[in-house]
């Protein structure tokens, strides 16, 4: 049932971030307010475009927040991965999880340690350098500046 909700939810979003799904929604807006001279801009006319809207507004969050549930694991995985497999600092790995602040905290220590490095944050640099098997060589980027000893001070 999961897997089914899941493929539902996908096919759902995807459908409805298409520019030809927001043109029929505004033109459903548009026609429901052409019709309001018709009847008399009521109470019941009223209600047909509030309670439509309530109820797909309900119903898309749930969608959408599984989409973005889903896609954010897989790039979580992607990172984790690419940290295991890099010379990057292995404790990263999982501190999505963390609270708010020692999230602030980490970011503060990594600024930290990019400016005692003197490099600014997020500098990129080329370096040839072997990984995995010793006959074939990479091209790696490396972000400078933080590195597991300064990050520990």
């Amino acid at each position: 049932m999961r897997h089914i909700f899941s493929r539902f939810a996908t096919i759902v979003s995807e459908w409805t971030g298409k520019p030809v799904v927001f043109i029929l929604a505004l033109l459903s807006v548009a026609v429901w307010g052409i019709t309001g001279p018709i009847f008399d801009f009521s109470e019941n006319w009223q209600l047909v475009i509030n309670t439509g809207t309530t109820i797909i507004t309900f119903l898309m969050v749930f969608l959408l927040q599984n989409s973005q549930t889903r896609d954010t694991r897989a790039i979580q995985a992607k990172l984790n991965e690419l940290i295991l497999t890099s010379a990057a600092e292995n404790r990263f790995i999982g501190i999505e999880n963390l609270d708010e602040e020692d999230l602030k905290h980490l970011d503060r220590l990594v600024a930290k340690a990019a400016k005692r490095d003197g490099e600014g944050p997020g500098r990129v640099i080329e370096e040839d350098e072997t990984v995995g098997k010793p006959d074939i060589k990479q091209k790696r980027r490396r972000v400078v500046g933080a590195t597991s000893s300064n990050l520990d001070q």
